[in-house]
């Protein structure tokens, strides 16, 4: 699922959360230049939990190694191909002839130039579709709560893989409508306070000085006293003004409202958007040669983001660059609409990625059930078999994923001692604060997390030419995404067991708050860690050549 989150500060106290994975932070990008490129930091000379990119490049350039260019496909919601800050970086398949209506290339997709989407069609594109458990409950409660109670108990008993599948869609399908409604009516109400919020604050800047003696009169000015007091604990509202005050609250309650209101649809059971649209079969997981060339689709703000992550490059005023921005081509596959990504396309979006030439695939998205994963699953053997290496955000619930599996996972159960591939690189996402190191929506996991990376607060490239401030662990896997691309390009033999084992035994350790037992590697990824222990562990001194990985699963699987 695409998550576009709010920072959410002046939601403390409230009997309702947005916090999932935040949109826009209250930091205006101009006042500190500083925090643009926090993640890049080396944290032995600025004690900053960053990932030391521009020393990865010198050191591996210092060894005299010269990159090659790597393919990254971004599996999610669309990239604005042509920004300023990312439109060298956007690869173009060089067997197709653009804009000539053939499949130049015979690989079944015409004018597939800078990649595909598997989410359009001939009449037009998806944008909200349902969540997972939507689909769910919508297919199996006329099986197994339908009118025939014996029939619904046979089939309970004939399915019990499908049916516990579907009790547990049913339960979080139930709580989660109920809460998209509740939020959306209580943003809307604070939406509607914010003129007694101004009135309340006489002209005077916002501080809880100024607020002290307030009385509220009517329910209005209740909610908007409640919410006054919370922002006025947050540096980013504290001692505004009150036209600042006003222009920040609508910039969250709009990303809230925007958020929310769509959950109409994603939590309507009659709701359907695939047929029309796409147009495919969708219960046919064998067939592949369906959607469009649309490549950044009705909202590519997701995509965008993450693209700018790996491969971003500064222009004119804006210093924000990626990772692998030295390196990297951005192949876009579109896959993730507003709503739960189908396991269908994801499937199928890897199978595109790999067979044009991706090296490294970044996948910022999950969800709680997944009836297809099987077919997912094997495009994971299908990217391990040619030597693919998957990057994936491990979520933002702020939960165990060994007691809530994230789809798609490696792990086809929680209790298994190794994933079932070697190729899967799991992310969870950290801050710039010491004592608080990991985001406190980010999920963990001491086995089925492999490590962590920068994923608060993370500057980077939206739709429009523009930038923002975005966070999640949506933002944490590109950014390891990268780093992996940065090793490969240098070395380019390295196996995707070798990159992560450089990555997880080179991470930047620490205990505060328990950290360390929320992911393999307990810490934060360092590239030139990283790269200093490919080049002396597998690198053998020939051009484009590695070492035998001796240890490389085992270190993987402990």
């Amino acid at each position: 699922m695409k998550k576009l989150v709010l920072a959410a500060v002046f939601l403390a106290g409230f009997s309702f959360t947005y916090a999932q994975e935040s949109k826009d932070s209250a930091v205006d990008p101009k006042e500190n230049k500083d925090l643009m490129t926090w993640y890049h930091k080396d944290f032995a000379t600025s004690k900053v939990y960053g990932v030391n990119t521009a020393n990865a490049y010198k050191y591996l350039e210092s060894k005299g190694l010269k990159p090659k260019t790597v393919v990254v496909g971004v599996l999610d919601s669309g990239v604005q191909v042509d920004h300023p800050g990312l439109v060298k970086n956007i690869w173009s398949n060089p067997n197709e002839v653009p804009n000539n209506g053939k499949d130049d290339d015979g690989n079944g997709y015409i004018d597939d130039v800078h990649g595909w989407n598997f989410i359009g069609g001939k009449n037009g594109d998806i944008d909200i579709d349902n969540m997972e458990v939507t689909r769910v409950v919508a297919k199996y409660k006329p099986v197994f709560e339908g009118d025939d109670s014996t029939k619904n108990k046979a089939n309970q008993a004939k399915m019990p893989e499908e049916f516990a599948m579907y009790m547990k869609s049913k339960e979080l399908f139930t709580k989660k409508s109920i809460d998209a409604k509740q939020n959306f009516q209580q943003y809307t109400m604070i939406n509607e306070a914010i003129p007694e919020m101004l009135k309340m604050l006489g002209g005077k800047t916002l501080t809880k000085e100024n607020i002290a003696n307030i009385k509220p009169t009517d329910q209005k000015q209740a909610i908007g006293l409640q919410v006054l007091n919370n922002l006025a604990l947050s540096p980013a509202f504290s001692g505004k003004s009150p036209a600042e005050v006003e222009k920040l609250m609508k910039e969250e309650i709009k990303g809230a409202l925007d958020h929310f209101g769509p959950m109409a649809k994603q939590y309507d059971l009659n709701y359907d958007p695939r047929a029309e649209i796409v147009g495919d079969n969708y219960d046919d997981y064998s067939e592949k040669s369906y959607g469009n060339n649309h490549y950044q689709g009705p909202d590519a703000e997701h995509g965008t983001h993450v693209s700018g992550i790996i491969a971003g490059l500064p222009q004119g005023k804006e210093v924000q660059y990626g990772v692998a921005s030295k390196v990297a081509k951005i192949m876009v596959v579109r896959t993730v609409p507003n709503g739960d990504e189908r396991d269908k396309d994801v499937a199928n979006a890897i199978r595109y990625a790999v067979d044009n030439g991706a090296k490294v695939l970044n996948m910022s998205f999950g969800k709680p059930v997944s009836p297809g994963k099987n077919v997912v699953w094997d495009a994971f053997k299908y990217a391990e078999d040619k030597g693919v290496l998957l990057v994936k955000a491990a979520g933002n619930e702020n939960e165990d994923v060994a007691e809530h599996l994230a789809y798609p996972t490696n792990f086809k159960n929680s209790s298994d001692a190794a994933p079932f591939v070697n190729n899967v690189l799991v992310v969870g996402a950290s801050t710039n604060r010491n004592n608080d190191l990991r985001a406190g929506f980010s999920n963990y996991n001491q086995k089925m997390v492999n490590v962590f990376a920068p994923g608060e607060e993370i500057y980077s490239t939206v739709p429009n030419n523009e930038y923002s401030y975005q966070q999640g662990t949506s933002m944490a896997s590109p950014v390891v995404a990268g780093a992996a691309t940065v090793l490969l390009a240098y070395m380019p033999n390295l196996k995707p067991a070798q990159i992560i084992e450089a990555l997880v035994k080179t991470s930047n350790k620490s205990t505060e708050n328990d950290f360390g037992s929320k992911s393999q590697a307990g810490g934060v990824i360092d590239v030139k860690k990283a790269a200093e222990y490919a080049f002396t562990n597998f690198y053998d001194g020939k051009t484009s050549s590695v070492k035998k990985p001796a240890k490389s699963k085992k270190a993987v699987k402990k």
